[in-house]
């Protein structure tokens, strides 16, 4: 199952009120909350107000967005705490700072084993650890994505995937093949290939094959919509209804 959704980031400049209520407004189901500015890494009372605020707008907490990067040295701990305040399934992490192509063998094993250093945290509090699916990082492409999951080789480590602009139809699909044993939740957007945003329904053609291909999974996932058109909220009400009807048709 699937379901639709938003990434709080999309829109920096509202409130967590009013996100709640533009989501809920939207017919979204969830939302995942941004550590970078609505839940802040450590601040547990703002994450249990904003947690409360999500549940009254008749919404779950689909994750917490940590922005945490596998290589740096920032404590784990303050991400943690507030994602188990927040009541957050899920905490999505950055693969590093540096895409695949870049990363010494010894810095990527550095990364590998901080992984399951916080995996092996964030599974005693019944949170899992999902990777960004994202350039300039180890899951830049298809093969370094599912060479890092498998050399982390964790049963509480998934990931997120989206479609990587710089990538052809055919590396997005076999991208998603070969990640979708790991696959948590999907960052949904429309873009060209130069990053212009398009409303949602302009990429109808790509999510329908996209959606297609993971639809005989049986977990529970969401769909989160990652940026609209002009950052406009009206915008998100458009590409809400495209998101809805897609899942309800596809799947």
């Amino acid at each position: 199952m699937i379901k639709p959704g938003l990434v709080s980031i999309t829109f920096r400049n509202l409130s967590v009120q009013e996100i709640s209520g533009l989501a809920a407004k939207s017919g979204l189901v969830g939302i995942e909350w941004g550590g970078d500015v609505h839940v802040p890494h450590g601040d547990v009372g703002a994450a249990r107000k904003v947690r409360k605020l999500t549940v009254d707008a008749g919404l779950e907490v689909a994750s917490y967005g940590s922005y945490y990067r596998c290589d740096d040295d920032i404590s784990f701990g303050d991400v943690l705490k507030t994602a188990v305040a927040l009541e957050a399934p899920l905490i999505r992490v950055w693969a590093g700072t540096k895409g695949s192509a870049s990363t010494t063998a010894e810095e990527r094993a550095r990364i590998v084993e901080n992984v399951r250093r916080i995996a092996d945290k964030a599974a005693r509090e019944g949170v899992r650890i999902a990777f960004e699916y994202h350039g300039k990082t180890l899951t830049d492409d298809v093969i370094s994505a599912a060479q890092l999951l498998q050399e982390v080789a964790h049963t509480n480590v998934y990931t997120y995937w989206q479609p990587l602009p710089p990538h052809t139809l055919d590396e997005r699909l076999s991208g998603l093949e070969r990640v979708k044993p790991w696959l948590a939740n999907l960052h949904v957007f429309s873009w060209t290939d130069k990053g212009e945003r398009l409303p949602l329904v302009e990429g109808e053609e790509l999510w329908r094959r996209y959606f297609s291909l993971i639809r005989d999974l049986p977990q529970q996932r969401y769909a989160l919509i990652e940026f609209v058109k002009g950052n406009e909220p009206e915008q998100l009400l458009d590409d809400a209804r495209t998101l809805r009807r897609w899942l309800a048709e596809i799947l």
